[in-house]
């Protein structure tokens, strides 16, 4: 049963546009207590892919040290991503230097609308998405968790839509499953809840909602032992999906006996 399950898992893969991934679990790179501990929790989370905000990339000396240099670029897809940006205009800079770098055309977008709050601007974002896509781009775009904005950036053309599950950084967990249910609902495309993942627990429930994958950072970085965080995020992340796959029982006010009425 165990090597059914396995393959079971090995087999349902995560596509975004020309893009194919056997785990649904995307991590960052950022405030780790070191690099060393950084490398030992990507491998315990066992994602294959890594997001790394280019405005801390060393892009202006080449012969410089750089976050690159502690990623294991031939066994991790790196997901340049457009956070510190407030503007259209600023992400699409971000993104272009990102492609003179030599990252792949997969993007993760993020337009915020002020440093305090670090919510996403719905306007800049939608025109941004807008942008790329025409350029080519694929596109995973980070927004609210607002159905009607969500369903616009898939609109727009979004590879992937990602709402938050709580603000930035903030390790509230889900904090409205009735949006996101609704923004699964209308999807044509993955759905990666993105932003605001605590624990091992807030993984299992945007799975077990129907969320394609989940992105996090601070949630592993910040723990007190990261690399032991990484490793629980990773099989939440499985055994969410799999009890999506499953099918939960309805819920039902009164008791229910396990037992059989009558012996087969």
């Amino acid at each position: 049963m165990e090597q059914v399950l396995t393959k079971q898992v090995a087999e349902d893969k995560l596509k975004l546009g020309k893009y194919e991934f056997s785990s649904r679990l995307f991590v960052g790179t950022g405030k780790y207590p070191s690099m060393k501990i950084m490398q030992e929790a990507l491998e315990a989370s066992g994602a294959e892919v890594v997001t790394v905000a280019v405005r801390r990339l060393n892009l202006k000396d080449p012969q410089g040290e750089s976050l690159l240099d502690y990623i294991d670029t031939k066994r991790y897809t790196i997901l340049p991503n457009t956070a510190g940006c407030y503007s259209a205009e600023d992400a699409i800079r971000t993104v272009y230097l990102a492609r003179e770098a030599g990252f792949c055309d997969m993007i993760k977008l993020e337009v915020l609308a002020d440093e305090r709050t670090l919510l996403p601007d719905p306007v800049e974002t939608l025109k941004a998405t807008r942008q790329l896509v025409k350029e080519g781009f694929t596109v995973l775009v980070y927004t609210s968790d607002d159905p009607v904005i969500a369903k616009k950036l898939e609109d727009a053309g979004a590879t992937s839509v990602m709402p938050a599950g709580s603000p930035i950084g903030s390790g509230q967990g889900i904090l409205n499953r009735s949006n996101i249910r609704i923004i699964l609902e209308n999807a044509r495309v993955p759905i990666i809840v993105d932003a605001g993942v605590g624990t091992a627990s807030d993984v299992s429930i945007a799975m077990e909602l129907g969320c394609e994958g989940v992105l996090l950072n601070t949630g592993i970085a910040h723990a007190k032992d990261p690399v032991k965080m990484a490793r629980a995020m990773r099989l939440a992340c499985e055994s969410g999906r799999l009890a999506h796959l499953a099918g939960r029982i309805p819920k039902k006010l009164y008791a229910k006996a396990s037992s059989p009425e009558k012996d087969f």
